[in-house]
């Protein structure tokens, strides 16, 4: 069994710390918060197996997933140490759902710099199937799953063993690289061949966002809904929400893009009256959604959109006034996000209001 960790090129251990165990290969896991039977895996594996890790997970998802890409843009550093407090945010780019075969036939090319280069991450999801695999710039994998036998036998099956003194590259002193960084002699046979160009991340990833088209998601909300309750909002929605707007929208994708809405207005909203009405209208979605989940569920949606709500309350001015508010017989609580309009308006939304009369005086 192989359990001694091959460091990618691009990560490497800083020559001063001292390690008072080795460092091997593993998984540990533990439930997730506020999921009664979901689970995030952490593992470590050894740099020449990634690519193996990677396509035989991709199994689980035969259909369709989502391809996930974290790096620098406009990268400007070749070089950094886990020591460093200030550090730049990589940017997060999701593909659309695409068939898993052409992802993986479109990232195969690439695959090897992925792994070796100490300044990208990358992850295949299908939110649906509630199954996440995401390789961090640090190297280390996590999964996320409701079925966590199924993983478990997945990770013993490639000879990974259950860890529960697991050590990452987090917990000791190492160096990030980029390809560009290392000197060729350092680079796995199959990268030594490629020009400089093809070793930027910048440039290779923008290829990959372009292949792929990808699209760029601000941090926003973390949550794992499990197939089970993906299961039940859906057979809700098609029961009893089919003629809403949005009942053909994944709902997990509703509750990122009111995080998403929440975000633009808290800065400035540059969308006019009617692009505004319809992100409050993915809040009376949700509203509805919960009205009609029984508990615990119900509290589980609550408590994912909780900030962002609180957020967009704090953000709201002009509240004796109500933008008009639809007709909604299934939701009984009041809709506080109709009361009033956000204090950051662009000129397309203020524009839409004078029109309407919001600024006279009554």
């Amino acid at each position: 069994m192989a359990t001694e960790y091959l460091h990618p090129a691009g990560l490497q251990p800083a020559k001063n710390h001292r390690m008072t165990a080795s460092i091997r290969e593993g998984y540990d896991f533990s439930l997730l918060d506020d999921c009664d039977n979901a689970y995030r895996f952490t593992a470590l594996v050894s740099a020449p197996r990634l690519a193996e890790i990677f396509v035989q997970f991709s199994r689980f998802l035969t259909e369709e997933s989502f391809f996930i890409l974290e790096f620098y843009p406009e990268q400007a550093t070749i070089r950094r140490s886990s020591a460093e407090e200030s550090r730049p945010e990589p940017a997060v780019y999701y593909s659309p759902y695409l068939p898993t075969n052409l992802i993986l036939q479109t990232v195969a090319p690439y695959l090897s710099r992925l792994i070796h280069d100490g300044f990208v991450g990358f992850g295949l999801a299908n939110n649906r199937k509630g199954l996440e695999f995401f390789c961090s710039e640090e190297k280390v994998l996590s999964f996320f799953t409701d079925n966590h036998l199924r993983l478990c036998n997945f990770l013993v099956r490639h000879q990974i063993p259950y860890r529960d003194d697991l050590i990452l590259p987090t917990d000791y002193d190492h160096h990030h690289l980029s390809l560009l960084g290392l000197p060729r002699e350092f680079l796995p046979p199959e990268l030594k061949k490629l020009g400089t160009a093809e070793l930027d991340a910048s440039l290779y990833c923008d290829e990959i966002t372009e292949l792929l088209d990808m699209y760029e998601v601000e941090e926003g909300l973390s949550f794992f809904l499990t197939r089970k309750e993906q299961e039940q909002i859906a057979d809700l929605i098609s029961s009893k929400l089919m003629q809403h707007e949005f009942a053909d929208v994944e709902f997990g994708s509703l509750l990122l893009d009111w995080s998403d809405f929440v975000t633009e207005c808290e800065y400035v909203f540059d969308g006019d009256l009617w692009e505004y009405r319809q992100g409050l209208k993915i809040r009376d979605m949700i509203a509805t959604v919960i009205e009609l989940l029984d508990e615990p569920l119900a509290e589980k949606i609550r408590a994912i959109i909780s900030e962002p709500d609180a957020i967009f309350r704090k953000n709201l001015v002009d509240g004796s006034k109500r933008l008009d508010t639809p007709d909604n017989p299934l939701v009984s609580q009041e809709c506080f996000w109709y009361q009033g309009v956000v204090r950051n308006q662009g000129s397309e939304l203020r524009r839409d209001l004078i029109r309407h009369g919001w600024f006279k005086r009554p």
